[in-house]
């Protein structure tokens, strides 16, 4: 079934984990792992919380919930190797990123990882396809806080009203929305709701920009 095409946004703001790499499963993974070794199980439930979450809010998240303390170092570090080795991209990612360029929509990148993170994802998918980025740390606050979002916009130089945010988790759906974006949503974990100024699907395959 062809779905409709979703009305040209002034500008694409990208959400990078779980969105446009599947980077979300190995950060969860490194979170599992630590979890399992002090004994608790990292069932869905567990694991939910962690999932968009930014390094030092994980890191809060294990000694607040869970009583274990110091982790956000060995997160960093175990994460950061994994996405060194090689990402996958997501089915769909590069086909809506040569369709914004198509358009003249320009792009930017808005992810709770760390800029170290970032850029060795850019240069898999190609910085040049990216207008701006925000990263981790380079707001004072970040997601599900809008400032992500709103920096992004503002550096696009787009009112966030006419921006379409592209996610996957509620913590990144959160800010999005917040920021008065309207969202593309593609669900990596569950949590995400319909809404007037939210769009759900399944894949990126599945989406299709208007011409005008």
């Amino acid at each position: 079934m062809t779905l409709p095409a979703l009305p040209r946004p002034a500008a694409l703001l990208c959400d990078m984990d779980g969105t446009l790499v599947d980077t979300e499963h190995q950060w969860l993974e490194v979170v599992a792992a630590l979890l399992e070794e002090h004994g608790i199980e990292p069932a869905p439930e567990v694991l939910a919380p962690f999932a968009g979450a930014a390094i030092d809010t994980a890191a809060a998240l294990f000694a607040d919930r869970h009583g274990v303390l110091g982790t956000a170092e060995r997160l960093d570090r175990e994460f950061t190797e994994l996405v060194a080795a090689g990402v996958s991209v997501q089915p769909g990612a590069m086909r809506l990123l040569d369709r914004a360029r198509e358009l003249g929509i320009p792009v930017a990148l808005v992810t709770a990882s760390e800029r170290k993170v970032a850029d060795l994802v850019l240069k898999g998918l190609g910085a040049e396809r990216f207008a701006a980025s925000i990263t981790q740390g380079e707001t004072e606050r970040g997601k599900p806080h809008p400032d992500p979002y709103l920096a992004a916009a503002r550096a696009l130089g787009a009112d966030p009203a006419e921006c379409l945010a592209v996610e996957d988790t509620p913590t990144g759906a959160q800010a999005a929305l917040a920021a008065g974006c309207r969202l593309l949503a593609v669900p990596s974990v569950p949590g995400i709701e319909p809404g007037p100024r939210t769009y759900l699907y399944a894949s990126l395959e599945d989406v299709h920009i208007a011409d005008s």
